[in-house]
């Protein structure tokens, strides 16, 4: 089962992939995207209704985390249509509108806290009950859409579950069409500041030269430190001579790396709680 959906993930995404370069007007693309991915989702459907599952463990597994994975690029991909199909011109009206899609996604979350905190949380003590087919429980709160699906091949849940993957991106995509709808012309990008300490953006530049995101790691660490000593018009120094005493700390040799880390976790945290 896991063999046969990650070939079948990873051929939907290269396709997606390949439509998302090939087909130039927007609209056209997603449409092309979305058949694209009814195709391969009923490649799976029938691999299920032929194979079947060995047990409720991997019935609950691929409810609960594989289809959910395909269907929400469903979700996604379909809800960008709408927003871009109904989106106004004039930039105000766009910024209002964009910020009244947000709330829907806001709404979703509230009115399903306590599922969130189900899924994402990791708790499994409640899955008999909400991945597995013709299991349902009226009383855990089920969407409309469950009663309209076919039930040898949905649970009650596996669908909130593939909202709650697509809601997220959808937030990324109207965050980002609101930030590019912003006047940012006044913004002069050459005089920015490096403001933190130069052993932090030391240590940030070799975790990125570690990870070889430069031109598929073939940047060499120097030209790293001095592009970076440019765009944000920052003094390293003899960053070799820094990075050794990053090296030689007897605790939290990644001090900043940490903080960027827990601050990020933080923030999404926050988001969560909203």
């Amino acid at each position: 089962m896991d063999k046969f959906y990650k070939e079948t993930l990873q051929d939907l995404e290269t396709a997606i992939g390949d439509l998302e370069i090939e087909v130039d007007c927007p609209t056209k693309r997603v449409e092309t995207i979305i058949t694209t991915i009814i195709e391969y989702l009923s490649k799976v459907k029938e691999f299920v209704f032929t194979r079947g599952f060995k047990n409720m463990e991997e019935e609950i597994h691929f409810f609960k985390h594989l289809k959910p994975a395909i269907v929400a690029k469903l979700v996604y991909y379909n809800a960008i249509y709408k927003i871009e199909t109904k989106k106004p011109t004039e930039a105000k009206a766009i910024k209002k509108y964009l910020k009244v899609e947000l709330k829907k996604l806001k709404r979703f979350f509230n009115n399903n806290l306590d599922f969130y905190k189900y899924y994402r949380t990791g708790n499994s003590s409640l899955d008999d009950r909400l991945f597995l087919r013709a299991n349902h429980d009226i009383k855990l709160c089920l969407d409309t859409y469950y009663f309209q699906s076919d039930h040898n091949f949905s649970t009650s849940h596996d669908y909130k579950v593939a909202k709650i993957i697509a809601n997220d991106l959808i937030q990324v995509y109207i965050e980002d069409q609101l930030y590019n709808t912003t006047n940012i012309k006044s913004i002069d990008l050459q005089k920015l500041q490096w403001t933190g300490s130069k052993t932090a953006l030391t240590e940030l530049i070799y975790a990125l030269y570690q990870q070889g995101v430069f031109d598929n790691g073939k940047r060499d660490i120097r030209e790293i430190a001095k592009y970076f000593e440019s765009i944000f018009n920052a003094e390293l120094g003899n960053f070799y001579q820094t990075f050794l005493e990053l090296r030689t700390r007897k605790m939290n040799r990644t001090k900043f790396l940490d903080s960027l880390r827990e601050g990020l976790i933080k923030k999404m945290d926050e988001q969560d709680e909203k």
